[in-house]
């Protein structure tokens, strides 16, 4: 597998509709007119991946008051998104992507690094997207753990 595409500021942000974690459809052009913050992660449930949601759960206010929707993007069924809002009471959108195609088109599906070794999977990225559907900011390989925290001093919230 070749490294995936990058997406940079000023690029258009790949639409997508997706199930969610309640069963419906989310599409980025539902939420044309407001900013959004896409994170893509690898498993639900996981610690990094807890930890992360976790985050933004409690960032999300702030966030909101701000003009920033929230959407986690992962290859898990909406089923197990379910599990995962309900065990760690997540109150924004999750989507289900598992056939990878939203992934690869964000760039964050391909090869990384793994202690040590190389993998395929998903690569944790984020990405702010502005009220048009442009790409504000694409963050590759970010840590679970800080990157909430960053990103809200990044966006000069903090």
């Amino acid at each position: 597998m070749t490294s995936p595409i990058r997406l940079a500021a000023g690029d258009a942000a790949p639409d997508f509709a997706l199930s969610t974690d309640t069963g419906e459809t989310l599409s980025l052009k539902e939420l044309r007119g407001r900013k959004v913050v896409l994170y893509a992660y690898p498993k639900a449930m996981t610690p990094g991946c807890t930890k992360q949601a976790c985050d933004f759960r409690d960032s999300l206010a702030s966030l909101q008051a701000a003009g920033y929707e929230v959407v986690g993007i992962s290859p898990d069924s909406p089923a197990a998104l379910a599990k995962f809002r309900e065990r760690d009471a997540i109150t924004y959108p999750l989507v289900s992507d598992p056939d990878k195609a939203v992934l690869v088109a964000y760039g964050a599906y391909g090869e990384k690094q793994s202690y040590g070794r190389t993998i395929t999977g998903v690569i944790r990225s984020t990405f702010v997207i502005d009220a048009e559907g442009r790409i504000e900011r694409a963050l590759y390989n970010v840590k679970a753990t800080g990157h909430v925290a960053k990103l809200r001093r990044d966006l000069g919230l903090d």
